[in-house]
């Protein structure tokens, strides 16, 4: 599904990552561990090519990701649903029109979308605030509304970059139930933490990094 080989990545203000090599599972739910600057962000901005590695292959979905090309990267970003710790929903937009977002991108129907929207924000429990706006809600509900906007398009890997650094315990906890069960339905999810008190009795698969590099 996600395969990383002997992939090293500079970066002029930063650790990067340095020959680093991991296999991951479909619909495995595995933490990228470590203190800020290990090199885990680097890690998953890597799988949606947003970086490029100067070395080492990067394969996810068959595809060698080095090598997408524009409209191909087009495409294989379909299958990736992606959370980020600053939420980027935009504020000026309701709640239903954020999840949406997806959708209407990939050109489906509207009555498709309005069913989509109302079942996914049922799912994350939110479907009383589909007309609020972001500033409207919570820390903590807004991330579910960006979960639900990751899973809308049903795709086969989540990456999460810290979706609970800026939430409360409970806040967190929710997320991460949200994340498992998607797991659990065969999604693979990829979720960056520093955190190791918020998933220590969680963990199943995970990979610890320091200094850009694997450590265990």
């Amino acid at each position: 599904m996600i395969n990383f080989y002997n992939v090293t990545l500079k970066h002029k203000n930063s650790r990067g990552i340095h020959n680093v090599s991991f296999d991951i599972e479909k619909g495995q739910f595995v933490y990228l561990m470590g203190p800020t600057g290990a090199g885990k962000s680097t890690i998953i901005n890597s799988i949606i090519k947003s970086v490029v590695p100067d070395s080492g292959q990067i394969l996810v979905n068959n595809y060698d990701v080095s090598k997408l090309s524009e409209n191909d990267l087009t495409i294989f970003r379909r299958d990736i649903g992606m959370v980020f710790q600053d939420f980027k929903l935009i504020n000026d937009r309701s709640i239903f029109e954020n999840v949406a977002l997806p959708l209407q991108i990939l050109g489906i129907p509207k009555k498709t979308i309005i069913i989509k929207v109302e079942e996914i924000l049922n799912k994350v429990g939110l479907k009383h605030k589909i007309n609020s706006m972001p500033n409207e809600l919570s820390g903590g509900e807004q991330q579910k509304i960006c979960v639900a906007r990751a899973l809308i398009k049903n795709p086969k890997i989540v990456v999460a970059d810290e979706p609970t650094g800026n939430l409360d315990p409970s806040s967190s906890d929710d997320i991460i139930d949200l994340l498992e069960k998607e797991s659990k339905n065969g999604t693979t999810i990829i979720m960056a933490t520093h955190n190791y008190p918020l998933i220590e009795n969680r963990i199943k698969h995970f990979i610890e990094l320091n200094n850009g590099k694997v450590v265990s």
